[in-house]
């Protein structure tokens, strides 16, 4: 590995590749691939963030809200799939998975 500052530590690699679940290892690889990625662009974002702010510039803030928005809530997500499965008469399981969820944080 390089000395790059965005090359994840080999700890965290090894930690990933602990991925509970995966049984293909080319799914593993994928997912080690893209938890690597998220890791990059986010050790780049708070890189960026902190300069700006060092600078004295306070689009610091807004460049951390606009490219790392929250994920929509399971309400939302819920709503999202409900509108893909009407739309195209299918679904996946983890749509399935999603709504199962959602249903059961209601109260009876």
């Amino acid at each position: 590995m390089t000395d790059h500052p965005i090359t994840p530590p080999p700890e965290l690699v090894r930690h990933w590749s602990r991925f509970q679940g995966e049984t293909h290892p080319e799914a593993l690889w994928f997912r080690i691939a893209n938890e690597a990625a998220h890791w990059g662009a986010d050790q780049e974002l708070e890189a960026c963030c902190e300069l700006l702010q060092q600078k004295g510039i306070p689009a610091w803030s807004l460049l951390r809200l606009h490219r790392r928005p929250k994920p929509p809530s399971l309400k939302e997500q819920s709503l999202k799939h409900l509108e893909v499965m009407e739309r195209d008469g299918h679904y996946l399981p983890e749509i399935l998975q999603d709504l199962r969820r959602a249903l059961e944080q209601l109260d009876d």
